[in-house]
């Protein structure tokens, strides 16, 4: 027994001796000696290479114990023992020793997730402790995401289900006194942030639309792709989103079906339609032919409005209305009147751009114009028909009758909430009676009626005269609504300031070297940078919480940016040592610094 404990105190001294390196070995705690190996749950697989003398120990030990459930220690020393390596030798030959006098156990694999069902779940928990998170029955469980509400486009691959945005990017409630001063209004960034999430959406594989089109690209449906299909006049029509090359901006593609142009010179009215700019009209950019889709398909190009929908979608409802059965249609229902009366406004200032330009739209419909922002409509898909009818050379004049006609029918429609409306118009003249002003039932028996003037001819300045009283009020809201989106870019113009500030912060604490000096950071002016910071961002109650308190970084950067006078007292992280200087003489110490690694940089 002594000369094996000899043996095994040599053979451990030998074995524990460090490698000869000049890279010492990073120390390991005590407890990650003793930590459970990890085995993935899906197999790894790996090179085929030759395993080590410890690999097929191992190996043979994991496959015989499967069976047995019990190592064999003589067995171990056998497959560790290697005649040609006195080391490895010695070392197995201690194994075998103390395997003579150590009685075999059996092995039992740890499992850490196996001791869920014998743990005392707490009161109250929803789940144990150690429940294992890979033994969900259901995959789609475990990759967190809803395989019955996935998106139709990804039949093939799990659809993950998208985490909401969070439009809000502060942690802790405003506090009041600071919302006039420093951000933009909730309700305009949550706006502003939906539209460009909604810009850069990706597109959805397996539609099978073309990759590349006439320099646009990333094609995607802006309507169903399933059920009834849409129609533009006697062609089908279907309407894209794509992003074009040479900008990167998006656009709107309304594609006609099975459409041939026989004339080129029928594009010449797109040029036209391109030099009408009206804040109340989608500008029209470009129209093209191609057979990308697999046939003469006619485009036509027009700028992007995201999170934009349609008079119809909001306002009129599929259904008949009760008007025609003699009652009204519910108060929730029906549209303000200021706000229809906003739209009537809009629209007629758009009719009267394009007929002072010498062109008819000669589509006015609910679904052809997008209510782009807060009672802000847009008319859209100008120039399509310029196109399509370009060879039935029609009148001008008797085009734009009908325009006026067809805002009529639109008026009706709104005010009915049905796009049967117009062809009963006796039905819907009374509901607009019993809701609406006597200014509305005017307007649209003008626009509905046959013209009582001279020239037999109604003209959309008659309109505008008739809605001066509310053209002025709409004017006044405009120029209320523009100084409410100035105050709000003025607050996040003044906080470009204070990001210039945190930058030359960044840059100038806690860096490791300067100059070769690697306490650059802790010494000088920059100390007193440092104990700033903590003053503004590191502070605790009196019970060691931390505080977060926006109001307290805002008004100290705020001074800090105005270099005032007032005096503050920087207390060291150990207690030892106070410092009192005032913002002007903290300013003078970060400019300072910035300017020294400026100067460095260019140097």
């Amino acid at each position: 027994m002594a000369r094996v404990n000899s043996r095994i105190k040599a053979v451990s001294i030998l074995t524990l001796q460090p490698p000869e390196s000049p890279v010492p070995a990073p120390a390991l705690p005590a407890q990650s000696v003793n930590a459970p190996v990890f085995v993935p749950k899906t197999p790894i697989p790996h090179p085929a290479s030759p395993a080590p003398v410890a690999s097929q120990y191992y190996q043979s030990q994991s496959s015989s114990s499967s069976s047995s459930g019990a190592i064999d220690p003589t067995a171990a020393a056998a497959e560790l023992r290697d005649d040609n390596d006195p080391v490895v030798a010695a070392n197995a030959n201690a194994v075998a020793a103390v395997a003579a006098v150590t009685p075999a156990k059996e092995f039992i694999p740890f499992e850490p997730y196996g001791m869920a069902e014998s743990m005392p779940v707490p009161e109250g928990s929803m789940m144990s402790p150690y429940a294992n998170p890979y033994a969900a029955q259901d995959q789609a469980q475990m990759l967190e995401y809803d395989a019955q509400g996935a998106d139709l486009f990804y039949s093939t691959s799990p659809s993950f289900v998208r985490q909401p945005l969070q439009y809000h990017l502060y942690t802790q409630p405003r506090p009041e006194d600071l919302q006039p001063r420093f951000f933009v209004p909730d309700d305009i960034r949550e706006e502003l942030q939906q539209r460009a999430e909604n810009i850069h959406t990706a597109p959805a594989p397996g539609l099978g639309l073309p990759e590349e089109l006439q320099g646009y690209h990333s094609l995607i449906p802006l309507e169903p792709v399933t059920g009834e299909r849409r129609k533009f006049g006697n062609w089908y029509s279907a309407v894209y989103r794509a992003t074009k090359a040479s900008d990167g901006l998006p656009y709107v593609l309304r594609r006609i079906e099975n459409f041939r142009l026989k004339d080129v010179e029928a594009f010449s009215t797109i040029l036209a339609w391109r030099r009408i700019q009206h804040p109340n009209i989608i500008s029209v950019r470009e129209a093209f032919t191609t057979s990308a889709f697999g046939d003469a398909s006619l485009v036509v190009v027009y700028d992007y409005h995201p999170n934009s929908t349609t008079l119809s979608e909001v306002h009129v409802r599929s259904k008949q209305p009760q008007a025609t059965s003699g009652r009204g249609s519910r108060s929730q229902d029906r549209i303000p009147e200021q706000n229809l009366l906003s739209y009537i406004v809009q629209i007629a200032s758009a009719v009267k751009a394009v007929h002072d330009a010498g062109l008819s739209l000669r589509i006015i419909d609910a679904t052809k114009i997008l209510i782009t922002g807060k009672n802000r409509v847009r008319v859209g898909s100008c120039g399509v028909v310029d196109v399509l009818m370009y060879e039935a050379h029609q009148d001008m004049a008797s085009l734009q009758q009908e325009d006026l006609t067809m805002f009529g029918k639109l008026i009706l429609a709104l005010c009915c909430h049905h796009p049967g409306a117009p062809y009963n118009p006796q039905k819907a003249l009374e509901q607009i009676n019993r809701y609406y002003s006597v200014e509305v039932k005017q307007i649209a028996l003008f626009l509905m009626g046959k013209p009582n003037v001279p020239q037999g001819k109604k003209a959309i300045d008659q309109i505008v005269d008739m809605l001066s009283r509310q053209s002025i009020k709409k004017v006044e809201e405009a120029h209320s609504a523009v100084d409410r989106l100035e105050a709000g870019l003025m607050s996040e113009l003044e906080n470009g300031r204070l990001v210039r500030l945190l930058c030359k912060f960044g840059f100038i604490n806690e860096r490791p070297e300067f100059a070769l000096d690697p306490r650059w950071s802790e010494t000088g002016d920059r100390y007193i940078i440092k104990l700033f910071r903590d003053y503004v961002f590191h502070q605790v109650d009196e019970h060691g919480r931390p505080v977060v308190n926006l109001s307290h970084v805002l008004t100290c950067l705020n001074k800090l940016d105005a270099g005032t006078d007032e005096r503050i007292m920087l207390v060291s992280r150990d207690e030892q040592s106070c410092l009192v200087v005032t913002y002007k003489e903290v300013k003078s110490c970060i400019e300072s610094a910035f300017n020294e690694l400026g100067t460095a940089a260019a140097s």
